[in-house]
């Protein structure tokens, strides 16, 4: 029943909600093209490079809390590799500590959304930044919760058989990680919202649609091809799994939801989109997955 839940509330109920709001769309009067900007794309790239760096950055955190907890423990010998961790020895928490992982990603991408729900100070470019962060976090971790339902081999699935839970209680676990999904992508809309520039990009319903594409779903989907060279080389399934992943389960809802959030208040005066700098930041940071991490690094 999972698999069906899963499809129920990642692409049937998102694409029936998105319905909804394109019918929304036809009773709204009509806008004057002349009383809105053009769409920056500027934006649209800087959106691209900076969820590259925070899939990667979450993926780090990610790792970082799988070896940390290891090699506090006697007995284990753990690496941190720049796209997966390994270890020797055995121990009986190994199986535990598995799951640290997702939970540090899911704990930064709340306290991200925090930040972001409680403050409107910050460039435009780090509040989007901070944003991705968010969406990262909830998204690395929330997925993993059904997958370890159905895969005891799974990161997640080895720290839900340590717990000793039965598939009743991995059901409800997988369960409540779907509900999760949709309430946290809607929760983000609002911050990303407020970077629109112009009032007029997210006035009604149609234009808030048009701002996330543009703005979100179309430079993370893009963004996947840059996020390709950090995880190589690795079988292409395991390069290109967990990015499709955790994109597509996010922007499901934040795409199909963008026409339900209200009386947004656009911020103003946050700054311009640096591309040069913020593409310097992506190819350092590769720089660091490949010649730094790829090698491993030991933690005992």
């Amino acid at each position: 029943m999972l698999p069906i839940a899963a499809l129920l509330v990642l692409v049937v109920a998102p694409l029936a909600f998105a319905i909804i709001g394109m019918v929304r769309m036809r009773g709204e009067p009509p806008v004057r093209h002349e009383a809105v900007r053009p769409w920056r794309w500027r934006m649209s790239a800087v959106s691209m490079l900076l969820y590259t760096l925070a899939f990667n950055l979450t993926f780090f955190v990610q790792e970082l809390f799988l070896v940390l907890p290891k090699a506090l423990t006697p007995g284990l010998r753990p690496t941190l590799f720049h796209n997966n961790h390994g270890w020797e020895g055995t121990h009986p928490l190994a199986s535990l500590f598995q799951g640290t992982g997702a939970l540090a990603t899911l704990l930064v991408g709340i306290a991200a959304g925090l930040w972001l729900r409680r403050t409107r100070t910050g460039p435009a470019w780090w509040r989007l930044l901070v944003f991705w962060m968010a969406f990262g976090g909830v998204f690395m971790a929330l997925p993993q919760a059904v997958i370890g339902a159905l895969v005891p081999q799974g990161d997640v699935g080895m720290a839900m058989t340590y717990f000793g839970l039965g598939p009743a209680a991995k059901a409800t676990v997988a369960l409540l990680a779907l509900i999760a999904m949709p309430l946290f992508a809607l929760w983000l809309l609002r911050p990303l919202l407020e970077l629109a520039g112009d009032p007029a990009q997210v006035a009604g319903a149609g234009a808030r649609m048009r701002f996330v594409l543009l703005a979100a779903t179309l430079p993370a989907l893009l963004a996947i091809v840059l996020i390709v060279p950090f995880r190589m080389p690795r079988e292409w399934v395991e390069v290109l799994l967990l990015p499709v992943i955790v994109t597509v389960a996010g922007l499901a809802w934040t795409q199909a939801g963008a026409w339900r959030i209200h009386a947004v208040r656009p911020l103003e005066g946050r700054g311009g989109w640096p591309i040069g700098a913020l593409l310097a930041a992506v190819i350092a940071l590769l720089a660091v997955f490949q010649l730094v991490l790829r090698p491993g690094i030991a933690f005992y």
